[in-house]
């Protein structure tokens, strides 16, 4: 609800179009890799988030170019 909150806010004060992105499998997928990689556990801390952000947004360039 924070998150829906603070956009409603950035709404009302921006002319910006503003779009939701489903994150919620992308720390799973990023782990997966990593695993897939034999990255030992007390390292993918440091890649963890970079991947799992680069997954938001191909997701998100992937639905711009589909329509």
């Amino acid at each position: 609800m924070k998150v829906i909150s603070f956009v409603d806010l950035l709404k009302k004060e921006t002319d910006i179009d503003i779009k939701y992105q489903d994150e919620r499998m992308t720390t799973i997928q990023s782990n997966k890799i990593l695993m897939d990689m034999s990255v030992k556990r007390e390292n993918r801390k440091k890649y963890i988030d970079k991947i799992a952000a680069s997954f938001i947004l191909q997701t998100y360039l992937d639905g711009r170019s589909n329509g």
